[in-house]
């Protein structure tokens, strides 16, 4: 009796956590390599962290899903195939902020595209 009205308990629990609008903000991002060559020490900075990948072969793009916290500028830093570092600066991001971000590397600069909600 008692495992019956404990699993009618949880049951209700997680009724109403799953219909209460719990959602958590995140950012979904994509970093490309438009560029005709591989790049190495890619980084993405923002707003009190950043991620990055070893290398990016040309063409390849790599995923990263990341929660903002706090409220700051943003930038990209990578090496070219010639091991020249590159850094463009980015959007400035606002917590709460969520929604695809899709940074495109190219031979020279760097493209930020972000459709983010407030």
């Amino acid at each position: 009796m008692v495992l019956k009205s404990l699993v009618r308990c949880v049951g209700v629990a997680m009724v109403l956590v799953s219909v209460s609008g719990c959602h958590s903000a995140y950012v979904e991002a994509d970093v490309k390599n438009a560029t005709a060559s591989t790049i190495s020490l890619v980084e993405v900075d923002y707003p009190s962290a950043s991620f990055g990948k070893e290398t990016l072969a040309a063409g390849e793009t790599y995923h990263y899903r990341f929660k903002i916290l706090g409220d700051g500028d943003t930038k990209v830093i990578w090496t070219d195939a010639a091991r020249h570092e590159h850094t463009v600066k980015g959007p400035a991001l606002r917590e709460g902020q969520e929604g695809p971000l899709v940074v495109t590397i190219g031979d020279d600069t760097a493209h930020w595209d972000l459709r983010l909600k407030p």
